[in-house]
């Protein structure tokens, strides 16, 4: 089975919520897409049979977006399955809370490496496929705290900062060959939350509210991300686009 649109993309840490709703948005879009997970086997095999469904292919990709060679592999199997790559979305993330009394460096340094070590080295490894596409696209997933802060966030705000850097750093290297990148910065997104050092309800979500008067779906981010890396945003690049209800009103 081959992609509708011919195009392939590939979504990391698209097991469930964001990254399961951008697989899904670019699938109806008919891009063929590789569902990235680390662990969570069963929930990334649930969003390949979604896409299937639409008649879309999909593969599944274990693999560990902080080891280098485990990405090496997973853009190679890519490569073996379509041998092609349009589009790479950074959205592997840890959100964590934690004091900064309290931080390790395991967590500070799993944090950011997961974030930012990440983002590099799928974005190094997909290159060449990259390069050869005529319409290449990278999105970053990055997160409101990165630009207005957060209590028991000082790894996670960290993190998503430095993958705004890394979006206009690659935006400028990558540009003359025709790849756009950019970073989609949600707000208050309706997600499940799975782990206990991961709450239902973040302590940042009290203190901002968006003036829409309710919280976002994974849905309405995927509709920019699927936007991004679609044909009518081929001169958008090195932009951070929020997509909050007006929780921020920052450029």
């Amino acid at each position: 089975m081959t992609a509708a649109s011919g195009r392939v993309a590939l979504v990391t840490g698209a097991g469930r919520n964001i990254g399961r709703a951008i697989a899904l948005a670019l699938a109806r879009q008919g891009l063929g897409v590789a569902v990235n997970v680390r662990q969570s086997v069963e929930e990334g095999q649930a969003v390949v049979r979604e896409v299937q469904a639409m008649g879309v292919p999909a593969m599944l990709c274990v693999a560990d977006v902080c080891d280098p060679q485990a990405v090496a592999g997973m853009v190679q199997a890519v490569r073996e399955r379509w041998g092609r790559l349009d589009v790479l979305v950074n959205n592997a993330a840890i959100r964590r809370e934690a004091p900064l009394q309290a931080l390790t460096e395991a967590e500070w340094r799993g944090t950011l490496s997961v974030v930012l070590d990440g983002a590099f080295f799928c974005s190094q490894a997909a290159l060449p496929l990259l390069q050869a596409s005529p319409a290449a696209a990278i999105v970053n997933i990055g997160g409101l705290t990165a630009h207005t802060g957060a209590a028991d966030r000082v790894h996670v705000v960290t993190a998503k900062a430095g993958l705004v850097g890394l979006t206009r750093a690659l935006a400028t290297d990558l540009g003359p060959a025709g790849i756009t990148v950019n970073c989609v910065s949600p707000g208050m997104i309706d997600t499940v939350r799975k782990s206990s050092s991961s709450p239902a309800s973040p302590k940042h979500h009290a203190i901002h509210h968006p003036l829409l008067g309710r919280r976002g779906l994974p849905e309405e981010v995927a509709a920019m991300v699927a936007w991004l890396a679609g044909d009518e945003a081929r001169f958008v690049t090195g932009q951070v686009m929020h997509v909050n209800g007006g929780t921020y009103l920052g450029g």
